[in-house]
């Protein structure tokens, strides 16, 4: 089981062997040629539009019986990605001290936890998401009991999901559908009834390779989805 003194060990370990764009060539149209390195682009995001800083944040929370990851998911009312199931996060301000303080005050915001709550641990890759943003995933610790104030306007639910759950192979897949006529393939987790896809699944991938030390086994088969 992994914990709390585990987590950070392996985090560390990780950041040493540098960051790059976790979906970066996740999409291919066909294979690569030989020594040809991947596009720094997420094809489902146009590649004329310029990318607009984000930052998530990754909360686990460190129960005696083991960690889980605070989930939310998103009102049906939003503009974008509505319904879905995400970190809390957000754009970058311009008066944001950089990723971890935007990470720290969306959460705020969004979910009621105060920044002085959270020990941040370690990051994640950055990631482009289709919205057109390069989003900086941190990773932060909360110690319970976790009590939320959900902003009514942005999220709908917030919940968790155990971690050793989430980084499962055997809990993951990789779907794929089309989209203005090309094929997008993406990582999709299924929790009870949540539908974990897209960005939020491709980050937990993300950090799942860092707590397996790069063994997160071979994943479920390639789905079509409508």
């Amino acid at each position: 089981m992994l914990t709390k003194h585990l987590v950070i060990e392996r985090l560390n370990a990780a950041s040493q062997e540098g960051r790059r764009r976790s979906n970066a060539g996740i999409v291919r149209e066909g294979p690569a040629a030989p020594g040809t390195p991947p596009p720094e682009i997420n094809p489902w995001h146009p590649e004329d539009v310029p990318l607009r800083p984000a930052a998530v944040l990754v909360p686990l929370v460190n129960h005696g019986d083991g960690l889980t990851v605070v989930l939310t998911r998103r009102t049906d009312h939003l503009s974008t990605h509505a319904g879905q199931i995400s970190f809390p996060g957000g754009r970058m301000d311009d008066d944001d001290d950089g990723p971890v303080h935007t990470a720290l005050r969306e959460t705020e915001e969004e979910i009621g936890i105060a920044p002085h709550r959270i020990e941040v641990v370690g990051h994640l890759d950055q990631y482009i998401v289709g919205s057109g943003f390069l989003v900086s995933p941190v990773v932060g610790f909360i110690e319970p009991p976790v009590e939320v104030a959900p902003h009514d306007h942005e999220v709908a639910e917030v919940f968790e999901v155990p971690l050793d759950f989430l980084i499962d192979p055997a809990n993951v897949a990789r779907h794929h559908r089309e989209f203005e006529g090309r094929i997008r393939h993406f990582y999709a987790i299924t929790y009870l009834d949540y539908y974990i896809w897209g960005a939020t699944a491709g980050m937990l991938r993300d950090l799942a390779g860092r707590l397996t030390d790069g063994l997160i086994g071979n994943l479920k088969d390639d789905v079509a989805e409508r």
